[in-house]
């Protein structure tokens, strides 16, 4: 079996696969200043909850964005599951052409993304990752990453705001009935749902439009993953899949390329 570690500044997320099948994952908050040890017995635990015996766990791939905790998800590992973890960066076959200035500057996460999407959906395409960042990536039909887009996520945003405005108190993020609200709760709903849904929508219709022109890209498919591509992604008309299992999957595949 493999296990699966997506670390984003947000959550880390642990899957497990029994071949080609998610078996078991679960989410986390991310915690700078957790142990190997205190991963390691979470993880023990969580996966004996779900009748997974760590002894069959035969590999482990790792993206992280969080160059803190890698070290000790390394060691944890190593000390629990007796195994040395490939890590998604320079040097790793991922059968995407990064065609940007600075391939290494491109975040882990982001090519995992693009891993999974090519390898489950039609491509041209651009994927969509609503995560603490919401990263916007485009991909051309020859497998190359154009390049892409990175704007603030929905939590951080709406965070910004309540800690901004002393008269502006939380609210659950919800879709409105109106974009006119009938009072400060409907309000703020209204202009966090439809306005972030229409940031996406504007940077997808744009990128569209300039892989057509450029690139003569036609029937270009839109995925959204993340944390609250759920909440968003029904809001917007340009999104055509919310898969929220996109990055392990990536991962899966990954680990698949790099492992014989």
């Amino acid at each position: 079996m493999l296990l699966t570690i997506d670390v984003g500044n947000t959550n880390i997320v642990f899957g497990v696969f029994k071949g080609k099948e998610l078996a078991a994952h679960w989410r986390f908050s991310t915690h700078k200043e957790q142990t190997e040890d205190e991963y390691g017995i979470l993880l023990k635990n969580l996966m004996e909850d779900a009748g997974i015996d760590c002894g069959q766990i035969k590999g482990v791939v790792i993206s992280s964005v969080v160059p803190t905790v890698t070290p000790y998800l390394e060691k944890m590992c190593g000390k629990y599951l007796g195994v040395k973890p490939l890590l998604v960066g320079p040097g790793i076959k991922t059968g995407i052409n990064l065609r940007v200035e600075n391939p290494r500057e491109v975040g882990a996460d982001r090519i995992v993304n693009m891993v999974g999407a090519t390898h489950k959906y039609k491509v041209p395409l651009i994927v969509v990752d609503f995560g603490t960042a919401t990263t916007f990536d485009a991909v051309s039909s020859n497998m190359e990453f154009l390049g892409g887009a990175i704007a603030p996520g929905l939590l951080i945003s709406a965070e910004a705001l309540f800690k901004s405005a002393s008269k502006l108190f939380r609210v659950e993020i919800v879709k409105p009935e109106r974009a006119i609200g009938k009072n400060t709760t409907t309000n703020i709903q209204s202009g966090l749902f439809y306005g972030y849904a229409g940031l996406v929508d504007n940077i997808v219709e744009l990128m569209k439009k300039e892989m057509e022109e450029e690139l003569g890209e036609e029937d270009i498919f839109v995925v959204a993953t993340g944390g609250v591509a759920h909440l968003i992604a029904p809001g917007t008309r340009t999104i055509d899949k919310i898969d929220s299992m996109l990055t392990l999957e990536g991962l899966r595949i990954i680990y698949e390329k790099n492992a014989s």
